[in-house]
């Protein structure tokens, strides 16, 4: 099983369908969805593997549908009720660019997870929202140790530039080493800021496996601080909404890893997995779609 734990929020994704018009009215269509960093990786996950998500929502109504939609998408959910839950808007550019603004409400306050919610896990996954304020930091990195106390794997990703950089570069490096985990993920922007990019000391200080992702051109695999791979990535036509598309990568990478598959491969359902959702509002595979 693949657990995930973190944020489970509602999304308001906001098309503009033209350049954003200061003071005054802009063009645009408007969507709600389920999202969440690790919700959106649970969901897209639990169509290949056993998953469960691991997070705390509100006592509201938002949350009783937020839950039940990742329920319906196979997910075994154990969630912490308190509070007001999260809602993130993102603005969408017409090249599929996003701006966030996130309110995470009670996600960010997950702490006490009952660690019997681990039983059966094989695989815990962490975005690094959940190392941004205490007291889930300190919670998230004592699940990392539950769980490879277990003898589970632990992944972490990197998540965003304006997250680090508000963490500090060198005490989210930190965090993530006491996370220690086996595959750390970074896009190249948030990889060049921790200076993990081309491998080296950093990356092997963090994790085995840095896996580098460069949007169209090829990811990279840095395995012990040297680059063991790079993977091609298929072009994708009708882009229109870029949330997601991390988060996606991770389910497809990490679904497949766990069915067996080595870092190439599993980059290979990464890329087809964050093919996926990039014609959607938010972080959501088309209808019909296998992953």
């Amino acid at each position: 099983m693949l657990a995930v734990v973190g944020d489970l929020v509602e999304d308001v994704v906001v098309w503009a369908g033209e350049p954003v018009r200061t003071a005054t009215d802009t063009a645009a269509q408007i969507f709600r969805a389920r999202g969440g960093s690790a919700a959106n990786v649970a969901a897209l996950a639990a169509a290949h593997v056993p998953t469960r998500f691991i997070g705390r929502v509100g006592a509201d109504a938002a949350a009783e549908a937020l839950v039940a939609d990742l329920t319906s998408r196979g997910v075994d959910v154990r969630v912490q009720r308190e509070g007001r839950t999260g809602t993130v808007v993102l603005l969408v550019d017409a090249d599929g660019e996003r701006t966030m603004f996130p309110d995470r409400g009670a996600s960010a306050l997950l702490d006490h997870v009952d660690d019997r919610w681990l039983d059966g896990v094989a695989w815990l996954h962490v975005p690094a929202y959940g190392l941004e304020h205490e007291p889930m930091r300190g919670e998230v990195v004592r699940l990392a140790a539950a769980a490879r106390a277990r003898g589970a794997a632990v992944s972490i990703d990197a998540s965003s530039t304006g997250l680090l950089a508000g963490i500090g570069v060198d005490v989210a490096l930190d965090l993530v080493r006491a996370a220690a985990p086996d595959v750390l993920f970074a896009n190249e922007s948030e990889a060049e800021l921790l200076g993990l990019a081309g491998g080296g000391a950093v990356a092997a200080s963090v994790a085995h496996t840095v896996v580098v992702k460069h949007g169209p051109l090829p990811t990279d695999v840095i395995e012990a601080g040297r680059l063991a791979a790079r993977v091609d990535v298929a072009p994708v036509a009708g882009i229109r909404d870029l949330t997601g598309a991390g988060d996606a990568f991770a389910a497809g990478f990490l679904a497949a890893t766990l069915q067996g598959a080595d870092a190439a491969a599993a980059c290979l359902a990464g890329h087809a997995a964050a093919a996926s959702v990039l014609a959607n509002p938010g972080a959501h595979a088309a209808t019909g779609s296998s992953t």
